[in-house]
């Protein structure tokens, strides 16, 4: 309360004010022009940020920039990539769905006797989109089971439908293209194990491969 008020002749008049503001939109857009835009974006219109390294600065950020957008993007392509392999991919399903009525339905069972570490395979010759029902099992303890498909016309090795360790399983398997499809079992126990499998359904022949 004791401290002196200014007077009105303290006060910046209002050409001051405003030649104070010029300066300092100035100030700003020579800083802007020098500094920022060289050193962010790596644009020197003037050269300046060339002389004191800010363009070389700027260009590595916009050039850091443009790799992420362009690994951004080709991540999102990946990604809808693998959805539509994986929408279309025929998969092993635990339903046991009817097959369409077609004139090579047919239905065959067979085991097989594995020793420890003894490995075996049954494959169906189905054409592309047929259909069988299948159910298998082992009568000592978890198989290794690798059920998948090859094509020697097509020039398919190995086409994967599902696999895993387990005493039994059973379901549909649609061929996703010509040739051999079925089944490989591997006995990991230490003693003989008996795989009985079960199929009907559309193919034209069934064969233990190995």
């Amino acid at each position: 309360m004791n401290n002196n008020l200014p007077t009105q002749a303290d006060l910046p008049s209002k050409a001051q004010l405003l030649k104070s503001t010029v300066i300092a939109i100035a100030i700003a857009t020579v800083i802007l022009i020098t500094a920022v835009l060289p050193a962010e974006y790596g644009i020197d219109p003037t050269g300046i940020g060339k002389l004191i390294g800010l363009s070389k600065m700027g260009e590595i950020k916009t050039s850091l920039s443009k790799d992420a957008a362009a690994e951004l993007a080709k991540e999102k392509a990946n990604k809808a990539q693998m959805l539509a392999v994986i929408k279309t991919k025929p998969v092993v399903s635990t339903k046991k769905v009817e097959p369409k009525p077609k004139a090579n339905l047919r239905k065959d069972s067979m085991t097989v006797t594995l020793r420890p570490d003894e490995a075996t395979e049954i494959k169906l010759a189905m054409k592309k989109g047929e259909q069988v029902n299948f159910i298998w099992n082992s009568d000592k303890g978890r198989a290794n089971f690798d059920t998948h498909g090859d094509s020697k016309s097509l020039n398919i090795n190995y086409h994967n439908y599902d696999k895993g360790s387990t005493v039994k399983d059973e379901g549909m398997l649609e061929a996703a293209f010509d040739g051999h499809h079925g089944w490989f079992w591997r006995n990991r126990t230490t003693g003989v194990m008996n795989i009985t499998l079960e199929v009907s359904g559309e193919y034209s022949d069934i064969k233990k491969v190995m």
